[in-house]
């Protein structure tokens, strides 16, 4: 019997049984060794060479135990083992490495999930083993003790089992279970073993001849079970899950086990001399049974899925409880005369209940067997678990954030503060200038190459001279357009002058009605042409003001620094004011060393996070926290130490200490800069108030500020021309389409007037004999703006929309 997917399903154990196993969820084949190498050479930076045999025998372990040939403890065995070595290597690996898993579900082999999960895998595999527990009981002989003791462990082994799986292992689980794997199905699994265990239980007592009243109150015991089989197995969508005969099956042999339980009552009445009792709990047998009797019928009649071992148990139960029975009722009515109590005055049943759910201590604590011949050496032993790379990842973490985001960004923090206060102060901008007064700054120099580069004054004039040009080329052809269709409208009222009422030239469409499109978009465009317009003439007046700055930047390098304010000696020579560029230039000086002494320590802080590797910490927090555990742990307790990443949070405390006494150094740097950049304001004032009385330095800093200003408004006004030339270029062509559809539209209607005034007969009026003026407009202004040896060369013969169309007059 195969568990892979290719392979035939087993049967639904023995259809001449009274008892139920449960099918073998099948697989699909996998392989661990590529998957895991990889993952082992990538994420733990170990040699995967060093675990080859390792791979090989986890291999080996799943395909004996999902391609079992047979049922028996051999099979048990091999699934206990892949499901114990499964249990120890998710301590190493994470649940999501990279191997697939495929299995079916166990009632429903259409049914599957693929997913990349060790605990689902693990989960699968501890179902199986619930099934070879309930197939092993199922086989056992119900016709000795020893054999129904052995069944009676298996199905407790079996509840046990799937209980455990349904409370531990299926929450662990990272993603969608297939639905044998549910809540509901694994309750329902449960309490169908506990039935059958109890089941054994009510055998052994009827071999073993105990007292009617016991074997009565485990009878009932087994129908209360199968009453919690059927609620579970009635839940959500589990109906249509479960095996379609599971649930009939547990309601007949309810009400079996109900008539049983008062049959054997009846008896212990007997014996008591209690015979009125006797004959209402035979009664009450009787009920049961009829029930029994009628849903086996519906059966039959129907969809025939009950056992026959089951109809049988229930015949024969009706017919001894009939015959006793009537023995009862004869007796009593002529014997004993003792009166029959209702039905609802009996006293109930009180269960008895043996069967219990156990979980095997290997499936609860696999660890604990590890080394042992039962689970074999443990694998991958010397891999350092998954939880160690996540807990060295998340002290990274925190110490990125604490170093780079907490403090290196606070000393940055400083650091920008400073400069954003000597920049509020023109320093030492300001210091070069008194004591560097010779040339320009760097940024006059660049802003004046990049106008040179440009053209300078004449570069941008010659710029807006072509952005007007092409404002004026739109303009005139807006007015071309417009003067089309005010021509065409001219000939149109010709036209339709004093025409007859009926005739064509007076239902002619009228040239309003037609072209109100043409003229919308003429009027929007027209709007466009005005505020394009009025953008080119602030620009002008923009480039007007700062023309002279503009002509000046333009100009050499040495003709630049001519006009500029300088003078070649150092203008402070009061003894008094000296002193006080002295102390400034001082404490700029103490500023530079205060920043490069800051670069260092950031620099040395980095090293020590580099340097900072928590990996052998972590892993001697691991052995401590795994002696512990071994230590502190009771003999039935799991050597699998299965570890959190709150068990290190102490050792991650401790490491980040350290970072301490960086937060003292910055706090003392925030002060030390906050009483130096004190003294660099008052000394900066005093600087101020002695720099006020030299008119020389006033007109240098005012000249500059002007440059600085003109550079910008050059590269401005540069930029919008720029982007005003490729909004003229768009403009055009669309107001070229525009001009050729007025002007096909005028032709095509003057084409028409010549036509309803009878061009056809040669009487055509001397003045529709003449194309609308518009046609001719445009082409009129090129002709007289071209010189005379141009009107003079050979007419092109291509005719041109732009230019007149000349009719023959008529003969």
């Amino acid at each position: 019997m195969f568990l892979f997917r290719q392979s035939p399903p087993e049967k639904d154990g023995n259809d001449n049984s009274t008892l139920f196993s449960v099918k073998f969820k099948t697989t699909e084949r996998t392989g661990y060794a590529a998957p895991l190498s990889n993952y082992i050479a990538s994420s733990y930076a170990e040699p995967p060479e060093a675990y080859r045999d390792d791979l090989r025998v986890l291999d080996e372990l799943r395909e004996s135990a999902t391609a079992a040939l047979d049922v028996n403890t051999s099979v048990l065995k091999r699934n206990t083992r892949y499901y114990g070595q499964l249990s120890f290597i998710l301590s190493k690996f994470p649940a999501d490495v990279n191997v697939g898993f495929t299995w079916y579900n166990a009632f429903d082999r259409e049914a599957s999930v693929s997913c990349q999960d060790l605990y689902f895998e693990k989960a699968s595999v501890l179902f199986n083993i619930g099934a070879i527990y309930s197939q092993l009981a199922c086989r056992e002989s119900r016709n000795d003790k020893e054999s129904l003791n052995r069944a009676f462990g298996y199905f407790q082994n079996a509840a046990g089992v799937f209980s455990y799986l349904r409370l531990k292992v299926v929450s662990e689980t990272r993603t969608q279970v297939t639905t044998d794997l549910s809540a509901y199905m694994l309750t329902t699994l449960e309490n169908l073993m506990l039935c059958q265990a109890q089941e054994c239980v009510w055998h052994r007592s009827v071999l073993g001849h105990m007292k009617d009243a016991n074997i009565a109150r485990v009878a009932q015991q087994v129908a209360e079970l199968y009453d919690l089989a059927i609620e579970s197995g009635s839940q959500g969508s589990l109906a249509g899950t479960i095996p379609g005969n599971w649930l009939d099956h547990f309601k007949v042999k309810r009400m079996y086990f109900c008539a049983e339980a008062q049959y054997r009552k009846a008896l212990d009445c007997l014996a008591t001399s209690h015979y009125g009792e006797e004959v209402a709990r035979l009664r009450m047998a009787q009920d049961y049974c009829c029930q029994a009797a009628e849903f086996i019928a519906y059966d039959q009649r129907w969809s025939k899925t009950l056992r026959a071992a089951v109809i049988d148990l229930v015949q024969s139960l009706q017919e001894l409880v009939d015959s006793n029975c009537t023995r009862a009722e004869r007796d009593n009515d002529v014997i004993y005369l003792d009166p029959v109590p209702a039905a609802s005055a009996l006293s109930s049943i009180s269960p008895y209940k043996l069967a219990q759910p156990t979980t095997p201590e290997v499936i609860q604590n696999p660890g604990k067997f590890l080394g042992s011949e039962e689970l074999g050496p443990p694998l991958f032993k010397g891999l350092v678990p998954f939880v160690i790379h996540q807990a060295a990842s998340l002290y990274e973490d925190r110490k990125d954030q604490l170093v780079n985001k907490d403090l290196i960004t606070a000393l940055d923090e400083l650091t920008a503060d400073c400069e954003s206060v000597l920049s509020s102060l023109n320093l030492p901008n300001a210091l070069e200038a008194i004591q560097k007064p010779v040339g320009l700054p760097p940024n006059i120099l660049v802003g004046a190459e990049e106008i040179r580069s440009e053209g300078g004054f004449l570069g941008i004039k010659r710029m807006l001279d072509n952005a007007t040009d092409a404002n004026t080329r739109a303009a005139a052809m807006l007015a071309a357009a417009e003067n089309a269709l005010d021509e065409e409208a001219r000939e149109d009222l010709r036209v339709r002058h004093g025409a007859p009422r009926d005739s064509a030239r007076a239902k002619r469409t009228e040239s309003s009605d037609l072209t109100n499109s043409l003229r919308g978009e003429i009027a929007k465009y027209r709007e466009v042409v005005q505020k394009a317009r009025e953008s080119d003439a602030t620009i002008a007046g923009q480039v007007e003001t700062w023309s002279k700055f503009f002509a000046l930047l333009g100009s050499p390098r040495e003709e630049l620094e001519r006009q500029v304010p300088s003078t070649t000696v150092n203008p402070i020579t009061d003894p008094h004011h000296s002193q006080i560029v002295e102390r400034l230039q001082q404490y700029l000086n103490e500023v530079s060393i205060m920043r490069r002494e800051r670069l260092k320590s950031v620099e040395k802080l980095k090293r020590s996070a580099n340097e900072d590797d928590i990996t052998p910490a972590l892993n001697e927090e691991m052995q401590r926290l795994a002696a512990a555990a071994t230590e502190g742990a009771s003999s039935s307790s799991s050597s699998i130490v299965k570890f959190e990443l709150h068990q290190f949070e102490d050792l991650f405390a401790q490491r980040l200490d350290k970072y301490a006494s960086w937060r003292k150094y910055i706090g003392e740097e925030r002060e030390a800069q906050a009483e130096l950049l004190d003294s660099i304001r008052e000394a900066n004032q005093a600087f101020l108030m002695a720099r006020s009385s030299h008119p020389l330095l006033q007109q240098r800093q005012k000249a500059l500020s002007n440059l600085e200003t003109a550079i910008k408004r050059f590269r401005e006004a540069s930029f919008n021309l720029h982007d005003g030339m490729r909004f003229y270029t768009t403009l055009e062509a669309e107001l070229r389409k525009l001009k050729e559809s007025c002007l096909d539209f005028a032709m095509a209607r003057h084409l028409d007037a010549l036509d309803l005034v009878g061009a056809g007969h040669g009487e055509i009026p001397e003045d529709l004999a003449k194309t609308p003026d518009t046609l001719a407009g445009s082409s009129h202004a090129s002709q007289q703006r071209q010189p005379q040896q141009q009107q003079q060369q050979q007419p092109n013969l291509m005719w041109d929309p732009t230019m007149p169309l000349k009719y023959a007059k008529p003969k």
